[in-house]
């Protein structure tokens, strides 16, 4: 067993359902059983998680996939260099439409109801008699700049020849956007759950499709530190990479998800109802008030996939998510470091923590033989 450097840390999270391996570690000991004495923080926002944690307010965080890579290229913020250890979750994401949206895409393309997955090209109609009527834009909203949210819905759109000449997205934090579909403020998100499941047990919304629809497989969550933090406190890191592996390892069994399910609801966490947990994690996806759900085994995937195991942070990884940067014109005029990518992606870190975590069963077999 490794000796951290640091057993005390402060670790941020933002109450999502794929959060769900650092809760695990936590309740379920496997961060004490490394040596750390780890306090969860819930932030509501992904900017302030990204601030306290460049300012050392948070020791590590659960991040969206690009957030390390925009933090040490500067995008929006002062450059900060940030690095991922492990992934902590592919998919999870979902395009939710209010129920007005719902019943205008009906009522413009003249149909009784919408096959599931929603084709984009319905939203045509709606967009051109707006225009014609003179009435504003729809305005849609994904959870920060650099984002896959962000990505995936320019890309659904996309596929329809919609542009950011022909709706309006914005930013608005997960937690706020059951809110905001009711409020009538925006008419549309992509969002990751429990957040659409509550929109649709509300009948606040219509939940048109999963990220799972657009890509597949794709990095959603990793775990983020400071460059510098891992450079000081390397056991450290390792130690908590195999704690979060492990948890991810144990949410890999179904029945195990309910119980992660039962442990998301607290307060302290997510303070939502296991009802708007839970299905997502079985591979359900709530679509509609009137509607059966759709079956999405992968909708919340954290250790294995159809190619297995997801947790390595491949330097491929971090290529695509760079060219959906470029493709979001994020990166017209940034100086782009050639080795930017293996800076921020460190598999050496993941494959240090899979040694470590051979020897402890190696180790183990031998006290027990």
């Amino acid at each position: 067993m490794i000796e951290p450097e640091k057993s005390k840390l402060t670790l941020g999270f933002i109450p999502l359902t794929d959060s769900a391996p650092l809760i695990v570690a936590k309740e379920l000991g496997f961060f004490s059983q490394w040596g750390l004495d780890v306090t969860l923080q819930k932030q509501n926002s992904w900017a302030t998680l990204r601030d306290k944690l460049h300012a050392g307010l948070l020791d590590a965080a659960q991040m969206l996939a690009p957030m390390p890579l925009a933090s040490t290229l500067g995008l929006g913020c002062v450059p900060t260099p940030v690095i991922t250890s492990l992934v902590l979750s592919l998919n999870g994401n979902a395009i939710t439409l209010s129920e007005k949206l719902h019943k205008e895409i009906i009522s413009e393309n003249k149909i009784s109801h919408l096959t599931l997955p929603m084709a984009a090209y319905l939203l045509q109609a709606v967009i051109a008699k707006r225009k014609e009527q003179g009435r504003a834009k729809l305005q849609f909203a994904t959870v920060f700049p650099y984002s896959c949210h962000f990505y995936q819905l320019r890309d659904w759109l996309a596929s329809a020849e919609i542009s950011d000449k022909d709706v309006d997205i914005i930013t608005v934090p997960p937690v706020n956007m059951v809110a905001h579909l009711q409020s009538g403020d925006i008419d549309g998100c992509c969002v990751g759950g429990p957040w659409n499941a509550k929109a649709v047990r509300a009948g606040t919304g219509l939940t048109a499709l999963t990220s799972f629809d657009i890509w597949q497989d794709s990095p959603e969550k990793v775990l983020g530190l400071l460059e510098s933090f891992f450079k000081v406190n390397p056991n450290t890191v390792i130690a908590l990479t195999a704690a979060l592996k492990q948890a991810c390892n144990w949410l890999e069994s179904i029945p195990n998800r309910f119980e992660a399910a039962r442990l998301l609801a607290s307060e302290q966490y997510l303070d939502a109802d296991v009802d708007v947990i839970a299905p997502s994690l079985i591979g359900s996806c709530l679509t509609h008030i009137s509607m059966p759900p759709r079956a999405i085994p992968s909708y919340n995937q954290f250790s294995k996939s159809c190619n297995g195991s997801i947790n390595v942070p491949e330097h491929v990884r971090g290529e695509w998510l760079m060219s959906q940067m470029t493709n979001a014109g994020q990166l017209v005029g940034v100086d782009v470091p050639v080795n930017l990518v293996k800076r921020v992606f460190r598999p050496d870190i993941y494959q240090q923590m899979r040694l470590v975590l051979e020897d402890q069963q190696v180790q183990f077999f031998r006290r027990s033989g």
